[in-house]
């Protein structure tokens, strides 16, 4: 698909307003493919995807870089977490997620399936909220992923709310699409089912109050889904879904077992929608006017200047912001009022907003840039580009590690070249107790819930009497980072300091370890510490993005 001259939609190519921001489109297209391609694609393939000439395509994801949406590497282009404040600004404007996750992750444990919670995007499905199993047989559906309506459960259900345009449109896709391609998230169709088949589903879901997929979307994969309906229109706001697998329920049984319970929990739902106190007027987003008042001679001539501005727009919206005015917008961006018309007309061509009764709209279409392949991301591949510029910047090895009883677990690693380096492999577990990285960690913990384990001598420095532990633990905490000197291993020093989420929990630990005749304890402390905070502060502010409407895994 060109985007230098038309856009598709459900209805079929749809000519560029005259005012649409060009090089926002090319940026969007660019976004999306990107996704579609789980995150990552080199320059080249990105040029043969979008049909942009190099040059467009360098300029592009040059700008993304700067703004730290995307990583460069060598020739590849990588989405960054930073990104997900596209997706976090729709999800906080609908609200849904943050109203309902609760309920759904309890109903998940309650069941032990996993549960899904759903909003209609045109003719397809998307997900806003996962509560998945950890089991062998595991569903890979991730918060942002489109499905198509007619292999889905919840999908059924919108279709009751669709209008005789909307089933035309409808047709029209799966006429132009027969293989469900421009769905990436869901196989190939293979076996299609009739227009009349889905009629008939739609039908029986109207009549019923719920739906079930059964196998639809791949072999083995089985799901029942009922409307959880806004109390004050009576129209879906979203569908939730009981979702499991044929070796655990056939599609009947999830019917007769686990409906009820579905069913009661999205009472208690629509309960939580009905007395949720209305969104108090949210104020616009600090920040928004990075990139508005920025200066082409400051930023240099690759810079796209309208397309980080266009990307500004979408972050305007947010909980108590859900449907702004173009003076709202302009204001919240700092863009002139035509700049901000210019970029909403330009998203209300594309899909990611919607104009009603002279206010915009983020649609459910602005998960579609990055947020996908994002939401799975680990804190350990947050880190992983960060802790590769501080090994270079302080010429020593970097890790990141977790907690895991009386031990910490490597999780992330970047060694450097040197003849005598530091030999720890990710996955690698050592006594908490006696490192620099464990002790941070300790240290943010309720001496009640520490464990340490048997505190053996490992070296003659090595901090045996639990009472001295506890003290430098407690300085540890006050001080914020952890320095210890050859109490591991003869020879070795290493300094540490935590990394937080978005609550302000530590949940991982940051070092740089190297061999004590290279940096002086006081040289740790005055040199690497500073760029080991920065670079903690770097991993924490995209965790605090990733984290704010999904689980990131440790590792």
């Amino acid at each position: 698909m060109s985007v230098n001259s038309t856009t598709a939609d459900d209805a079929g190519p749809v000519a560029v307003p005259a005012e649409a921001v060009t090089p926002l489109i090319r940026g969007i297209a660019v976004l999306q493919r990107l996704t579609e391609a789980d995150g990552t694609l080199s320059l080249s393939a990105l040029e043969r995807a979008t049909g942009l000439a190099r040059s467009t395509v360098d300029r592009i994801t040059s700008t993304l870089a700067r703004m730290g949406y995307v990583r460069l590497d060598g020739r590849d282009a990588v989405l960054a977490p930073r990104l997900m404040e596209l997706g976090n600004a729709y999800l906080a404007a609908l609200r849904l997620p943050a109203l309902l996750d609760a309920r759904a992750d309890a109903l998940a444990d309650e069941l032990d399936e996993s549960v899904s919670l759903a909003v209609a995007d045109r003719d397809g499905i998307r997900f806003i909220h996962q509560a998945t199993r950890r089991r062998a047989m595991s569903l890979s559906f991730r918060i942002g992923d489109l499905l198509p309506a007619e292999r889905t459960a919840p999908g059924p259900l919108f279709a009751t709310e669709w209008s005789g345009e909307e089933w035309r449109a409808w047709r029209a896709r799966r006429s132009a699409d027969p293989e469900d391609r421009d769905f990436p998230a869901v196989p190939p169709r293979q076996h299609p089912c009739s227009d009349e088949e889905f009629e008939r589903r739609a039908a029986d879901a109207a009549a019923n109050g719920w739906a079930l997929d059964d196998q639809l979307i791949e072999p083995g994969l089985v799901a029942v889904s009922v409307p959880v309906r806004d109390p004050r229109s009576g129209r879906i706001a979203c569908a939730a879904s009981v979702v499991s697998h044929t070796s655990r329920h056939t599609a009947a049984d999830l019917r007769d077992t686990l409906l009820p319970r579905l069913r009661a929990a999205v009472g208690a739902m629509e309960d939580d929608l009905r007395t949720a106190a209305p969104a108090p007027p949210g104020s616009a987003p600090s920040g928004l006017a990075t990139w508005t008042g920025a200066s082409k001679q400051a930023l240099g001539r690759e810079f796209v200047e309208s397309l980080a501005r266009g990307l500004t727009v979408l972050t305007a919206f947010g909980e108590g912001r859900a449907a702004l005015t173009l003076t709202e917008v302009a204001q919240a961006t700092g863009l002139a009022r035509a700049t901000a018309r210019r970029a909403l007309i330009t998203y209300e061509h594309l899909g990611l907003v919607r104009a009603r009764d002279r206010v915009f709209e983020p649609t459910p279409r602005v998960l579609s840039l990055g947020f996908p392949p994002l939401s799975r991301t680990s804190v350990a591949e947050i880190a992983a580009p960060h802790m590769a510029e501080l090994a270079e910047a302080v010429h020593e090895s970097t890790s990141l590690s977790v907690l895991s009883g009386t031990d910490i677990q490597y999780t992330a690693r970047v060694a450097t070249g040197r003849i005598m380096s530091v030999n720890i492999t990710v996955g690698t577990r050592l006594p908490a107790y006696a490192t620099s990285m464990g002790r941070v960690m300790l240290a943010d913990l309720p001496e009640s819930e520490r464990e340490l384990g048997p505190l053996r001598a490992l070296t003659r420095a090595t901090i045996t009497d639990p009472a001295a532990l506890t003290a430098v633990l407690a300085s540890v905490r006050s001080q914020g980072y952890a320095l210890v000197d050859e109490e591991l291993e003869e020879g070795l020093r290493s300094i540490a300091v935590p990394v937080r989420d978005r609550t302000g929990r530590v949940v991982a630990a940051l070092n740089v370890a190297m061999h004590a005749a290279r940096h002086t304890v006081e040289e740790c402390v005055r040199h690497i510490l500073p760029a080991l905070r920065t670079t903690a502060d770097r991993v924490e502010a995209d965790l605090r993005v990733a984290g704010r409407f999904t689980r990131v895994p440790l590792s």
